[in-house]
């Protein structure tokens, strides 16, 4: 028998072992699935901040000295289109939210409305504040207990709707919440008739699903311990189960079809198709799933707490999704065996590995690659170019639904005080820098209105500042900007929407620094997994052409308005700043998943023959239906999510989907076998003093092939004892 390496031995051992495997998966899953239920209540609903930022720290010296008065506050916005504050239904309306801002242990103190500051010029306008007492994330959470008490004590003809940051990401993450779950209803059935359409059985069908579920239940126990540790983002869970579903079926794709191949086509026993698929198809699964946790990896490189746990939940469910693919399904299929085919599609093909279509495809590029490859490359080149002018903000009140209670306040508010009423800058300063600070305050051509300055303690002040120009705007972040050199050293700016315009200059700060680095470690990875600089360069490189193009695409879409009566949403005229990292990161991990399975396929041929020809069309011919398949289900998962929901997930689903696209349709299918063509022998050559360095990692079935065939034609390796 061919030895094995050791992702081999292991699933060997799994499926030699199935009924431990499966009682210790069993086990695992009860365990985290008895806190997983505990989830969805435990995830924070802010973090949206860039942790050490100025803006940040005159929130904590506003909760600390000065009564709780920072940026989650809770503010309510009173309004009556015919009656005014003097009038006794609007009276019994403030009177009425007061008594529910005292009830609630979340509130410190209530700031009544004050005639000239919190009462608009015609009365018709009102504002109540509740300071906080507690955190972000719990001042969301009270904000998602009050805004329905608050608007059903309003009397007839007033409103009452509760506004503000701890308002608006309360109705945000409601939102968001709802739009998911009718997402994920209507994605379920669409992922499964793709999967049957694509195993050709439903038992096979069900693997993909089975790694998805563990890999979820397993994810939403973990992340709700992590909240006894430190606050988790709700966009966690939302994130590790579009991760968990796609690597499920991506890998269960992979491994499924290997093993078919084994058990049909070459007739193998059951130990030893598990074993061959599990060292050829499961080492692929093992490098993808590295390159999708090096990938994000760089987005713990913000300093924002959403960020970090976002990052951390899709890091969690890759994890356990990888950790099922290589010990629960060999375990699975060795269980199943040639039950795998049970209630098989009549056209399906068992043994069928090598798919004779892929195969033309693979001469056709081999004969005419500049023809093709220059198409496909034109194509991508004119879809980038729209990024050159691409822009991006913040969040704005947009993303929240109109008839929202934050944004129905926000409006009002806008009205009744002025666009910048929304945006109320916050100053902490020196009681001995007091006159100094409101003095330049007052003088700067930004600021429509100054506060009176209210004492607190350790020496400080809070200033409150309405801007002249509203929140998101490049006016308001240019006067943030001009305050914090025009004012006294001590004097620090803040506020809810300072805090975006930190975070957005922390986002720009580190978007570069995050995209050298997912390709400097991409293409290490690549480099260790195929022995061949060139080829991992070509790997990385072809990446960035998909996400260029999805981009392009993602500006005409959000910055400039196009199909926005398809999608129903109402542009902000700039892209959220967090899509460029976010989205770079989601999708060079999805990109490289690709990559390494086209990849993985052409070296286990380049191992076998030595022939550029063979790997090339051999590669597209064993992995060219799968990535297909692969691509279609990840392109229908992201794109029901473009359908519905606020904003940013729409930006999510619709960059998501044309990235994947655009990567399985043109860059993995077309171009990157056109460049594999044209690089020739180059792509496979590995410096003599390179290949001493390097762990021999070999895809072809066996790690223990000739001598002759490790050195090649080319005689210049030298190689390290074998590691599978």
């Amino acid at each position: 028998m061919t030895a094995l390496g050791p992702v081999g031995r292991l699933g060997r051992f799994a499926a030699a072992h199935r009924r431990g495997v499966f009682l210790a998966w069993a086990a695992l899953a009860v365990a985290l699935g008895f806190f997983a239920p505990r989830v969805e209540t435990a995830l924070s609903g802010a973090g949206w901040q860039a942790n050490g930022s100025e803006s940040v720290a005159v929130r904590e010296e506003a909760e600390r000295g000065v009564g709780g008065g920072g940026a989650y506050s809770i503010q309510v916005a009173v309004h009556s289109n015919e009656l005014t504050a003097a009038d006794p239904a609007f009276r019994r309306t403030l009177a009425g939210v007061e008594r529910i801002l005292r009830g609630s242990s979340a509130v410190r103190a209530v700031v009544p409305p004050r005639p000239g500051s919190t009462i608009s010029a015609d009365g018709r306008t009102a504002i109540v504040v509740g300071t906080a007492a507690s955190g972000p994330n719990e001042m969301v959470a009270a904000a998602n207990d009050l805004k329905g008490e608050v608007g059903a004590v309003a009397a007839p003809g007033v409103e009452a709707n509760l506004t503000g940051a701890a308002g608006m990401w309360s109705d945000f993450n409601q939102a968001n919440r709802e739009a998911m779950m009718k997402s994920e209803l209507f994605s379920w059935p669409v992922t499964l008739a793709i999967l049957v359409l694509a195993f050709g059985s439903l038992v096979a069908a069900g693997l993909p699903l089975l790694l998805t579920i563990v890999g979820l239940i397993a994810s939403a126990g973990v992340l709700y311990l992590g909240t006894l540790v430190a606050p988790i983002s709700i966009w966690a869970m939302n994130f590790a189960l579009m991760f968990a579903l796609a690597l499920g079926i991506d890998y269960a794709l992979f491994i499924v079809m290997r093993f078919r191949n084994g058990l049909f086509g070459q007739r193998e026993d059951v130990a030893a198709a598990v074993g061959e698929t599990m060292d050829t198809a499961g080492k692929a699964v093992l490098f993808s799933g590295l390159t999708v946790l090096i990938s994000l990896s760089a987005v713990m490189l913000v300093p924002s707490p959403a960020f970090r746990s976002m990052a951390l939940g899709i890091m969690i469910s890759v994890i356990f999704v990888l950790a099922a693919t290589l010990t629960l399904l060999p375990a699975v299929l060795a269980k199943l065996g040639p039950r795998i085919d049970r209630l098989a599609l009549p056209w399906a093909h068992s043994g069928e590995h090598r798919s004779a279509r892929f195969a033309r495809w693979g001469e056709l590029l081999w004969r005419r690659p500049l023809l093709f490859g220059g198409l496909g490359l034109i194509v991508l080149l004119a879809l980038a170019l729209p990024l050159l002018n691409l822009k991006t903000g913040m969040p704005s009140i947009k993303v929240v639904p109109k008839d929202d209670p934050s944004r129905v306040g926000y409006r009002q508010l806008s009205a009744a005080f002025g666009p910048g009423m929304p945006g109320t800058l916050q100053v902490t300063a020196p009681r001995a820098e007091r006159a100094a600070t409101v003095a330049a305050l007052r003088s700067d051509p930004g600021i429509a209105a100054v506060g009176r300055p209210i004492p607190g303690r350790q020496g400080l002040v809070l200033i409150e500042a309405v801007p002249t120009s509203g929140p998101s705007t490049e006016a308001a972040g240019a006067t943030v900007d001009r305050l914090r050199g025009e004012l006294p050293p001590a004097a620090l700016v803040g506020g809810p929407s300072v805090e975006n315009h930190d975070l957005e200059a922390a986002l720009a700060a580190k978007t570069p620094l995050a995209i050298g680095v997912v390709l400097g470690l991409g293409f290490l990875l690549l480099l260790v997994a195929f022995q061949a600089p060139l080829l991992a360069a070509i790997g990385v490189l072809a990446n960035l052409l998909s996400v260029g193009a999805a981009f392009g695409i993602a500006k005409l879409i959000f910055q400039d308005g196009h199909l926005t009566g398809l999608l129903g949403f109402e542009p902000q005229g700039f892209l959220d700043s967090w899509g460029p990292i976010f989205f770079f990161a989601m999708i060079f991990a999805i990109a490289m998943d690709y990559t390494v399975f086209l990849l993985a396929s052409a070296r286990e041929h380049w191992e076998a023959s030595r022939d550029p020809r063979q790997a090339m069309v051999g590669a597209l011919a064993h992995s060219g239906r799968v990535i297909l398949a692969a691509g279609a289900v990840m392109v229908a998962v992201f794109f029901t999510f473009a359908l519905s929901g606020p904003l940013p997930p729409k930006e999510m689903g619709t960059i998501l989907g044309i990235a994947v696209l655009f990567d399985a349709f043109l860059v993995r299918l077309l171009l990157l076998p056109v460049f594999l063509r044209l690089s020739g022998r180059a792509a496979w050559w590995l410096p003599g003093w390179l290949g001493r360095i390097l762990p021999d990692v070999r895809f072809g079935h066996g790690g223990e092939t000739s001598a002759a065939a490790a050195v090649g034609d080319e005689g210049q390796r030298a190689r390290v004892p074998s590691a599978g």
